[in-house]
């Protein structure tokens, strides 16, 4: 099947993250996974070299990394700009629709930090109750 009658199927049904064929479910993967989001929340701050991203994503090997740009940049989140110098210079840089996206989940992740003594609490009070891992 071509990318024309994917479209075209696609776009006769009505996107539901739930339904196990719906394409919105690959993109919600791409962004809510770790690295998406780290990814899409360090490129809200500006355009990155791939380098700067790396430092800025702590922990993220260099295979997951490139990964998971190339899928932010098949969703249409990030975009790609590679510079003729020698070295190459890439940067990476956040689409409109990929600063929609980053814009809520830093919200997400600003509440996440902002209610990490509960969240804390809360484990100690299960592993407690459970006891512990």
């Amino acid at each position: 099947m071509d990318i024309t009658q994917e479209r075209s199927e696609v776009q006769d049904l009505p996107f539901n993250v739930f339904a196990k064929a719906c394409p919105s479910r690959g993109t919600l993967e791409h962004v809510t996974g770790r690295w998406g989001a780290l990814t899409l929340g360090a490129l809200h701050e500006g355009s990155l070299r791939f380098n700067e991203l790396r430092r800025r994503v702590d922990g993220v090997s260099e295979k997951m990394l490139s990964q998971t740009l190339h899928a932010l940049e098949r969703d249409g989140l990030v975009h790609r700009e590679a510079q003729p110098t020698n070295p190459p210079r890439v940067d990476y840089e956040l689409t409109p629709l990929g600063r929609e996206v980053a814009e809520r989940l830093l919200g997400l992740i600003h509440l996440l930090e902002g209610r990490m003594d509960d969240v804390l609490t809360a484990r100690l009070r299960y592993d407690e109750t459970r006891g512990g891992l």
